[in-house]
């Protein structure tokens, strides 16, 4: 777990490429909060039990986490499917979460069931998945040939845990939708305009399962809008977090 800053608590959970301490988004929240972010199970150099299987067990452990803490009603924001545990924690828990983000966030089936909400990032090459990762493939695409072998080994065990807990069915909980209700604090969904994996339809289809949720877009970003577009997505939030009641 790593953990940065002063100020009210905020909970942040990251998406399927793991989390950087380093990254330029960690700073900007860091001047106004504490930022507590947790390596989710097997992501990272974090372990994984050998029986978690599923989102909804790093949901639990997350609330456990939050008693082992100390800590009362916090906000927290969730990237991808950090959206996904943050909604499952704020289902099981409505009064642990004072305020909720979701960036890009999966877990929900909205569409047909003959068709996926969320492309098969598994099933293309890497350059295509890419595309639909990223305003800037060019700018945000690492260089495989510059990571060290220790970065690389996080890398690929950040993709077979997310293929582990995502796999089928894929991205979603299909319950998780029929709960949504109990999450009745407020809630901001943020997506990137040029997101190619969570669409704007998808967004304002799970937003509008939560009671008091608002959806904002970004420009200039793709699915992980926090890398992209760190000063726009941290005023954003920020703003939210801090708004009155």
């Amino acid at each position: 777990m790593f953990e940065v800053g002063d100020g009210a608590p905020l909970l942040w959970l990251h998406g399927g490429q793991g989390f950087n301490p380093k990254q330029e988004f960690v700073p900007l929240f860091a001047a106004q909060r504490r930022l507590i972010v947790p390596s989710h199970p097997g992501f990272g150099r974090s372990g994984l039990p050998d029986w978690l299987d599923s989102i909804d067990d790093i949901a639990h452990i997350y609330l456990e986490l939050l008693d082992h803490l100390d800590l009362g009603a916090i906000d927290v924001a969730g990237c991808s499917i950090g959206g996904w545990i943050a909604a499952e924690m704020a289902v099981k828990s409505p009064e642990r979460i004072r305020r909720l983000v979701m960036i890009g966030p999966v877990g929900v089936k909205v569409g047909g069931a003959d068709k996926l909400d969320i492309p098969d990032i598994f099933a293309m090459p890497q350059d295509e998945a890419n595309k639909l990762l990223f305003h800037d493939p060019a700018r945000m695409t690492p260089d495989l040939n510059k990571m060290s072998d220790e970065e690389l080994t996080v890398m690929v065990r950040n993709r077979e845990t997310l293929a582990l807990l995502t796999w089928e069915p894929w991205m979603h909980n299909p319950k998780l939708k029929r709960w949504l209700h109990r999450a009745g604090m407020p809630a901001l969904f943020v997506r990137g305009a040029s997101d190619g994996l969570v669409s704007a339809d998808y967004l304002a289809a799970y937003a509008g399962l939560l009671p008091k949720a608002h959806t904002l877009a970004l420009a200039a970003a793709g699915h992980a809008p926090h890398l992209e577009q760190p000063q726009a997505l941290a005023a954003a939030v920020l703003e939210f977090l801090e708004r009155a009641p």
